[in-house]
């Protein structure tokens, strides 16, 4: 299964990528919401893990042009975001996120995440 991490901040883009392949997934990246739509269109992933704060286009409106896009409306999209209020939570969950994680957030608690939102497919 495919993933595409979507993050803006090198060192956790390259902490998400290292757990990822390591517990078995096909990882590829994305710096921001733009790169992740252009690279979403060419391989479709299963699985977007989106940054929501990010420049040139951010993780809410990429998120909503995904769900909004009935070729990739399918996707999983997992948003983590340091907007970790009630408030900021809902407005992922507003834009079309499947599940939302605070940030910072433990690797084991992503890789669970992840596998509680497949088994549901």
């Amino acid at each position: 299964m495919t993933v595409l991490v979507v993050e803006d901040y090198e060192d956790s883009r390259a902490l998400y990528m290292v757990v990822l392949a390591a517990a078995g997934y096909s990882v590829d990246e994305a710096v921001n919401g733009q790169e992740a739509l252009d690279k979403i269109a060419a391989n479709k992933p299963r699985i977007v893990i989106m940054d929501l704060s990010m420049p040139i286009l951010d993780g809410w409106e990429a998120t909503r042009r995904i769900k909004g896009n009935p070729a990739t409306s399918d996707i999983i999209v997992i948003a983590l975001t340091g907007h970790a209020t009630d408030y900021g939570l809902q407005q992922a969950r507003e834009a079309g996120a499947d599940a939302v994680l605070a940030k910072p957030c433990l690797p084991d608690d992503l890789i669970a995440l992840m596998r509680a939102v497949t088994r549901k497919l």
